[in-house]
């Protein structure tokens, strides 16, 4: 940012609603400053100073105190830099008594008063660290640079940290610096030699700001927040100070970030490298574990300070006692550092805009926010009041009534009102506040009656979860209400079974724990979990992180459907260039979603076929934003898709969306080269090769094992000519293969195909080609027989399993379908769900076959949420077979056993009679031999 630019933006730090009228109504704007200023001066010996030495430029100032700031701005860039020193300091002596003016009188509300300040602190800054570097370049002590170089500080940049950084600065504040450079601007021969001048241009700046001279002083500069400051330079090379953050950062220098702003030098560096450790400021979940952090440093910082006794007013520490401004940063920062990460909205760097986002946000109480609003800036009134007195960086009240008296007179206040104000304000910050870091640990330690006589607690402190000190202390808070909840349960004992599996598969504690003593509601979920689906237990276990997206705020809201993931999942992809970390990104944000389906079918907040839909919506979402990230990263290396490009085709129950926690995505792949030999790249493929190897990379994009784990199996034996055709196949072979030489198995599973991915151009028509293809008139004999025979084939290689199987077997799940896609193919008008084809077709008997299909849809959906295996009701335990009787609707596992029994062997019946009669009413788009 230039200075001119910083010049024409500082009037609008100034508060437009009270403009002219409040400089009209002001005493000393009517030429009455004498009497204000003699009142101003005797409350204040510092002030009064500055009235001596600068009365006559505050008399031309006061009638516009916005455009004698500007002016004074404007000014200051046109100093020689050998004279820069005593120019700050002069433009610090008037600055300090406009603002200290403005403030006292009420024509600048808090944020424009922080904001001149701040905005000062920022140009000294550049202005100091120009002359310095210009300094070192006029030596040729800078290899590489020269006089154009000065503006950009040869690669040099302040970090403004703290309040500097938001834009607050306090009246006498330091300004905390963190200062790098851009190694990368330098020659790696010329390294050293670059830093140790860079070195000696930081403590120059420093000195030009914070040395005591005859004229004053600018700023206290304090440049110890950059990393390890006992041994790290002044100034550092930011690839260091990254490397610093990602190995030692600690939660503090985590916070300190939130508030970093790059605001001198080579600004667009500095921004450059604030983008680089987002990662590390803003974590990808949700960090419950920061509020301990902050709740140490609290408490170090009062024992360090000695202030950690109660709120007496004599002697109290504004800023860093109890009930201080302190209380409210901390709160509002870890707050920030908790969710932030997740929702980029929360990143605000000045305290009173995060609480409203906040509060907006639902992550505090809105009332909370406006009352630690409401005190953040009544503090930091009395704060600057403090700091005029003796222009002193402090931040106690007067121990003395008569500095108490004089504090109160400066603030235009009677004593008793001002402190009365004060003790009220101080203790319901520390009331609102304390709770949020230090809760009550939960209930009694004992364990409940029920338990008593088990092993299973006593052999909990060996886990892997519980290795840490801070884990074992967080989970002592948090185990008497987990056990007590699970004492609750229908079946204790199984429940504490099931808890003590998920425990024990937990590789680490302190997020998940943290997680549930801020959230306690999360305990009843996990309960719910574990005493239902010890299957779902497991995956929470290696994938805590998953409770995030519970309290994010929508988590039991209503299904968003396909388009909305759609465009969520690509957002979130977008936000990182490397194509791995999009690939992590996408099976974090799938996982996400894939559990929050499981849990509102656990809660019953989605019936059977409302949840394999909405399985079916997330697989074609993650397909949909996958596609173009797969294309974009392989067109790298050989060019963009030649031709029209290619569509991704969802069969079976991808296509019919109907899917299940488990289920693996059948797809083919068609592009259409649109006689394009090659593509047009580095290393430009044929159009077969290309298509074929961009096939296999999205394959590999959703199928292969990484940190975040895979997204999906993916079978493609669908595909024209199964395995042995190739995995893509182009649009002209699609079509001739399609009409020419395909089975009627084929054309059966073509029944359901389904365009999830893909340019809308070749989606339509290999849409229209399907509509086509399968309302010619059919054959019914050829048809079912061709059914008979599949279901022959299926018999032999699978078996009928077992009795509770709902997919394979005489009257189930897979003959069904097979039964509807033949009823769709002869119908001439498609329809890709099986209920729908079924009731679709009057020549067969329906209804009996869509009552069985959905009981054994509800049964393979539950079955297939809580337990990877074989249906077992003795295995599953109580729970899980309660919430498959739900489901199903069955009053015990006795009675669904004889319904899917029974229902599966009428479907078997029908399913018979129709397979084996050729004759019969004809079938609308039936051929008339087939009658």
């Amino acid at each position: 940012m230039t200075l001119n630019s910083r010049i024409t933006r500082l009037p609008r730090a100034f508060d437009p609603d009270r403009g002219e009228e409040a400089l009209t109504a002001c005493p000393w704007a009517k030429g009455e400053v004498a009497d204000l200023l003699r009142g101003t001066g005797g409350s204040s010996p510092y002030l009064n100073g500055l009235i001596q030495r600068e009365g006559v430029w505050l008399q031309g100032a006061v009638d516009d105190p916005e455009g004698a700031v500007v002016a004074l701005f404007g000014d200051l860039p046109e100093v020689a830099p050998d004279r820069i020193g005593s120019a700050l300091r002069e433009a610090k002596r008037r600055v300090a008594l406009l603002t200290a003016l403005c403030d006292l009188s009420g024509v600048w509300a808090l944020e424009a008063v922080t904001g001149c300040l701040s905005d000062f602190a920022d140009l000294a800054v550049e202005l100091a660290m120009q002359a310095a570097v210009g300094h070192e370049i006029r030596r040729k002590k800078l290899p590489g640079m020269s006089e154009d170089d000065i503006a950009t500080s040869a690669g040099m940049v302040a970090l403004a940290m703290g309040k500097g950084g938001a834009r607050e600065l306090n009246y006498s504040s330091d300004i905390d610096l963190i200062v790098l450079f851009d190694e990368t601007r330098y020659d790696p021969d010329d390294y050293f030699e670059a830093r140790s001048a860079l070195v000696r241009a930081t403590r120059k700046m420093a000195a030009t700001l914070n040395d005591l001279t005859a004229e004053g002083y600018v700023f206290r500069t304090d440049l110890r927040l950059r990393p390890d400051p006992a041994v790290t330079p002044v100034c550092m090379a930011m690839e260091a100070a990254e490397r610093y953050y990602e190995s030692f950062g600690r939660t503090w220098e985590r916070a300190a970030y939130i508030k970093a702003r790059a605001a001198a030098g080579d600004v667009a560096a500095g921004a450059r490298f604030l983008e680089t450790l987002r990662p590390f400021v803003w974590r990808k979940h949700l960090d419950f574990a920061a509020i301990q952090d902050a709740h140490d440093m609290r408490l170090r910082i009062r024992e360090h300070k000695g202030l950690g006794g109660p709120i007496t007013l004599p002697g109290h520490n504004m800023k860093l006692g109890r009930g201080g401004i302190r209380e409210i940063e901390f709160f509002t920062q870890t707050r920030q550092l908790i969710a932030g990460g997740r929702d980029p909205d929360l990143r605000c760097r000045a305290t009173v805009p995060g609480l409203a986002m906040l509060a907006e946000k639902g992550w505090i109480p809105g009332d909370v926010a406006e009352k630690l609003t409401d005190h953040y800036r009544a503090h930091r009134e009395v704060e600057h009041r403090i700091q005029m007195v003796n222009d002193a960086q402090t931040h106690d009240l007067p121990g003395s009534l008569d500095g108490l008296a004089r504090l109160a007179a400066l603030s235009g206040r009677d004593l008793s009102e001002m402190t009365a104000d004060l003790k009220a304000r101080l203790t319901e910050v520390h009331d609102l506040t304390e709770g949020f870091f230090a809760p009550d640990a939960c209930g009694s330690t004992a364990v409940p009656e029920v338990f008593s006589d088990s092993t299973v607690v006593d052999r909990w402190a060996t886990y892997p979860c519980l290795r840490s000190q801070r884990a074992q202390d967080l989970w002592r808070r948090v185990r008497p209400e987990i056990l007590r909840r699970l004492s609750e349960t229908a079946r204790p004992q199984e429940a504490l079974v099931a808890f003590d599996e998920f425990l024990g598969g937990l590789p680490a504690g302190v997020q998940l724990f943290s997680l549930f003593e801020a959230n306690p509601s999360l305990m009843d979920l996990l309960v719910d979990i574990v005493g239902t689906s010890p299957d779902l237990a497991r995956f929470l276990a290696r994938n805590a992180s998953v409770l995030d997206a519970v309290i994010g705020g929508d988590f039991f809201a209503a299904w968003p459907g396909r388009s909305v993931l759609t465009a969520e999942l690509t957002r979130a992809m977008a936000d990182t260039d490397d194509y791995e970390r999009k690939l992590d990104t996408a099976r974090r944000w799938a996982k996400e979603w894939h559990f929050r389906i499981g849990v509102h079918l656990l809660r019953a907040l989605m019936e059977p076929e409302e949840a394999g839909k909405a399985y079916a919506d997330l697989a074609e979402a993650v397909l949909a934003a996958m596609w173009p990230v797969v294309q974009a990263e392989f067109a790298r290396k050989h060019g963009p898709c030649p031709g029209r490009g290619a569509v991704v085709v969802g069969m079976g129950s991808l296509g019919a969306q109907r899917l299940h926690a488990r289920s693996d995505l059948d797809v083919i792949v068609i592009y259409d080269p649109e006689d394009v030999e090659a593509s047009e790249g580095k290393r430009p493929l044929p159009s077969r090769t290309y298509y074929a190897r961009l096939t296999q990379a999205l394959v590999t994009a959703m199928t292969a094992p990484m940190a975040e784990g895979r997204l999906y199996e993916v079978d493609m034996r669908l595909r024209p000519s199964g395995n042995q055709g190739p995995v893509a196949t182009s649009w002209a072979a699609f079509q001739s293969y399609q009409k020419d030489e395909a089975w009627i198995w084929e054309h059966l599973a073509l029944t359901r195909a389904r365009v999830v991915a893909g340019p809308s151009d070749l989606a339509a028509d290999v849409e229209a080609f399907r509509l086509a293809l399968l309302s010619a008139p059919r054959d019914r004999a050829e048809v079912l027989g061709a059914v008979r025979d599949m279901l022959g084939k299926i018999a032999a290689a699978k078996g009928q399993g077992g009795a509770w199987e709902a997919k394979l077997g005489r009257g189930r799940m897979q003959e069904i379908d097979l039964v509807a896609q033949a009823a769709s193919l002869l119908s001439g008008k498609p329809a890709r769900q099986t209920p729908r084809a079924l009731r679709s077709a009057d020549w067969l008997e329906g209804g009996p076959l869509v009552e069985a299909y959905e009981l054994a849809w509800a049964l393979q959906i539950g079955s297939r949420l809580v337990s990877e295996e074989a249906l077992d009701p003795e295995a599953l335990g109580g729970g899980g077979c309660a919430f498959l009787l739900r489901l199903t609707g069955c009053a015990d596992m006795a009675a669904l056993k004889a319904a899917l029994e029974t229902r599966a062997t009428r479907a078997a019946e029908i399913i018979d009679a129709t397979l084996g009669t050729e004759a019969g009413p004809e079938a609308g788009h039936a051929t008339g031999e087939s009658a």
